[in-house]
């Protein structure tokens, strides 16, 4: 019997495995190749998740007999594996919060320059870093697709595919408007400025997720790649800006080498995009069948990134601060990811947040 009983739910993972595995095993598997891979990557995701599960119980199964035994030199080895066993539970049980469709899956970010000029251009670069940062720390795997610089420093726009487990999941967290107050580099008196950068965050879809785009709708773009790439992408007009025409929404790419690669990835943010934008009108809907206010646009900021007069980052949603601001910088967000996560999973698999541009 399992020590974690039915908390993970491995007997219903392990029947599903079983039933890929039998229809993995047919003749005509292969005869539809995106769906083959499509349940290939379910099954190996299933199998990874039963893996570490098992693998778990089995050390606290190997630590209760250590505890059973008298042995004073094994306890501080006990105490050692037993703090690391509860964080590694901890985290299991936080990831059954994702309840949400696409929870679980990759995450399309992006970072735009708000209100302040020059500093906010700088401070959306820092933002960059930071989720780099984060994506990194967490063996994620990014991919910077566009990237429009700066007129003087830091960047205007940008947009990272961000792949690993629960991406999007944590990523959600993060939308909404980032206030920085810090003193200005680029000011010669070196006064105190605010700045603001606007994060959004969509699901990187599974191809089999339909998301219709009339072809009749797009209006796109070639250009040169503004960003470095070689002479190859700076000669050609590699880079692709697509515009869907019904709703305004822009998008571009020119991180990749072809024209082509470059259209399939703007495409890919779009389809995105427009998941979102039929998710939010939905729940509009809702809301207002419940007679409750809509806001039109963003809010407060959600966080505020304070380098003067004192140092502290605090999140307004749920009060969590920290003075330690370089570790933010540095990626270290979990700690605020968690506790707004936490706060919410409860209420709604989504958290609140707006695509709006920043003014």
């Amino acid at each position: 019997m399992s020590i974690f009983g039915g908390i993970f739910d491995l007997d219903t993972k392990a029947e599903e495995i079983t039933q890929l595995e039998k229809r993995a095993s047919t003749p005509d598997f292969w005869d539809d190749p995106e769906t083959a891979q499509k349940v290939m990557r379910r099954l190996a995701g299933l199998q990874e998740e039963v893996e570490r599960s098992m693998k778990l119980e089995q050390r606290v199964r190997d630590a209760l007999e250590l505890s059973g035994l008298s042995d004073e030199s094994l306890a501080q080895e006990l105490e050692v594996e037993t703090t690391a066993l509860e964080q590694e539970i901890g985290q299991l049980e936080f990831n059954l919060l994702f309840s949400g469709p696409y929870d679980r899956g990759g995450a399309i970010l992006a970072v735009h320059a708000g209100a302040g000029g020059t500093d906010a251009q700088d401070w959306a670069e820092m933002l960059l870093r930071m989720y780099l940062r984060w994506a990194e720390a967490r063996g994620y795997k990014t991919d910077v697709v566009d990237r429009l610089p700066g007129d003087e420093a830091g960047i205007k726009r940008t947009t990272v595919t961000v792949s690993g487990p629960f991406a999007y999941g944590y990523l959600q967290a993060e939308r909404g408007v980032h206030r920085l107050v810090r003193l200005s580099p680029f000011d010669a008196a070196h006064r105190r400025h605010t700045s603001f950068a606007l994060i959004e965050a969509w699901p990187d879809l599974d191809d089999d997720i339909s998301v219709t785009i009339d072809p009749n709708d797009l209006e796109i773009d070639t250009f040169r790649a503004s960003s470095a790439g070689g002479q190859h992408m700076q000669k050609n007009e590699t880079a692709v800006r697509i515009t869907h025409v019904p709703t305004d929404i822009v998008v571009s790419c020119q991180n990749e080498r072809s024209q082509a690669q470059n259209r399939e990835t703007a495409l890919r943010v779009l389809r995105a995009r427009l998941l979102q934008l039929e998710e939010e009108k939905r729940r509009a809907e809702i809301d207002e069948l419940k007679g409750e206010h809509v806001e039109a646009g963003w809010g407060n900021q959600i966080r505020s990134y304070v380098l003067h007069p004192y140092q502290m980052v605090k999140d307004h949603r749920t009060d969590h601060e920290t003075g330690n601001i370089q570790a933010v910088l540095d990626g270290r967000l979990d700690d605020f990811i968690e506790a707004y996560l936490r706060s919410t999973m409860g209420a709604s698999a989504e958290p609140e947040g707006s695509s709006e541009a920043v003014s």
